[in-house]
Parts: C-alpha cells; structure tokens; sequence
C-alpha cells in the first residue's frame, strides 16, 4: 500500500507546506533580519523540488551492489546543508571567510557520502568515514571559532546561536546512521523504510531549522520594542517632573 512514491509525495507536500509557512514568518521579523530568514525558506523550496522529482521517479541511480540511491536527495542536501551551517554562522557576524570554510567542508561530506553511496566495499566505507570526518570538522569549527564569535554577541543572539547549532548537529547525527543502517551501509533497513525515515527527518530539520530562527527574532524584536516603550515612559515621567 505504501512505498517510495508515498514518502516522496508526502515529502514533497511537507516541504512545500514549510516553504509557504516561512515565507509568511519572514514577514513578522525585522527587515535586517529578512534576508538570512530568507535562505531558510529556500532550504524547503529546494527540497520540495527534490523530493517531487523522486515522487516522479526520475533521478534514481543504479550503485555497484544492485541498489539505488536518489540523484535529487543529495544534489539537495549538497545545496541545503551548507545553508544550514553558513546561516547559523551568519547569525553571529561570523567572518566570509570561516563561513566559506564551513560550507565548502558540509557540501564535500555530502559529495564523499553520495559516492560512497555508489560504491562497494571497501571503497563505500573509506568514503563515509571521510564524509565522517569532514561532519565532525564542520562540528569543530561550531563549538570553537564560531563560539568564540556568539561569545561577543548580545545574549538572545548567542542564545539562538547556540539553539540552532545544537538543532543542527543532533539532527544531523541521524544522517551518517541511516547511511550506516540503510541499503549503502548493513542494510537493515530496506530502501522503503530508509526512504521514510529520511522524508521525516528531512521535513523536521528543513522546516523546523526556520521557524525556531523565525520564532526566537519575532521575540527579540518584542522586547526590543517593549524596552524602548519603558524608556520612552520613564523619559516623560523625568520631563514632567
């Protein structure tokens, strides 16, 4: 009754949902803030697309042990996860240059795990440990260079720094496991099942990752304003007095 083709289209009904609900988001936050919300939309757009082509069945790919891996679903991760990262780098002021560093380090993970996922052993394995590796250099860089900047920042900044980052990096962890449990790994999951267990975890970070930004901005900028409104009272009080 269920297969592929139904995780693919609830998949692509779920990105295009979280597209829609974050574009309206972007509207509710400051203006300086528009344009970085506005690359989290994109993550779900770009995703809606992938995920729309496998639901039409175009982009699977033979791999050398008679599987299948999904062309879309890594040119996606390879476009949308170096967003991620860049994007909760941005949000502290981080430099271009630590910022390209870390993007340029999460697209060659997904790169590494797609051939990978290509080959057959021994090559698949050497291929996702470096992916590994490369995942836990863009996790490194998070809770050192890029701390050191949150360090520097308001409060409530940091503080969302800090809740993406964690957002980001557990999230992502279930990635590398799947890889590890599903057809291009063991195979204890069968592709179906991987494919559903993907869709959902994709929907979740995609979606999710937008609209906590878009969520704790809103708040700042409440307080922000309620701030200003208590400054502004207590000014008249001293000039009536």
């Amino acid at each position: 009754m269920f297969g592929l083709t139904t995780w693919f289209t609830i998949g692509t009904l779920g990105m295009v949902v979280g597209t829609a609900m974050l574009a309206y988001g972007i509207l509710l936050v400051p203006t300086e803030r528009r344009r970085q919300l506005a690359l989290a939309a994109l993550v779900p757009a770009i995703a809606a697309v992938a995920y729309g082509l496998m639901a039409l069945g175009i982009g699977g790919l033979a791999t050398a042990d008679g599987g299948t891996v999904f062309v879309p679903r890594y040119v996606d991760w390879l476009l949308t996860t170096p967003i991620h990262v860049a994007l909760v780098a941005l949000i502290v002021g981080a430099s271009t240059r630590a910022i390209a560093r870390l993007a340029a380090l999460q697209a060659a993970t997904i790169v590494l795990g797609f051939v990978g996922a290509t080959l057959a052993a021994p090559l698949n394995w050497l291929l996702y440990l470096a992916g590994s590796a490369g995942f836990a250099a863009v996790v490194y860089l998070l809770y050192t260079e890029i701390e050191a900047v949150a360090d520097d920042e308001p409060d409530d900044v940091a503080a969302l720094f800090r809740k993406l980052r964690a957002f980001v990096v557990v999230l992502w962890l279930v990635y590398p496991v799947i890889w590890l449990v599903g057809p291009a790994g063991f195979e204890v999951m069968d592709l179906e099942t991987t494919a559903l267990v993907v869709t959902y975890i994709d929907v979740v970070a995609k979606v999710g990752f937008g609209l906590i930004a878009i969520n704790d901005f809103v708040k700042m900028a409440a307080a922000t304003d309620e701030t200003a409104d208590v400054d502004a009272v207590g000014g008249d009080a001293q000039v009536a007095d």
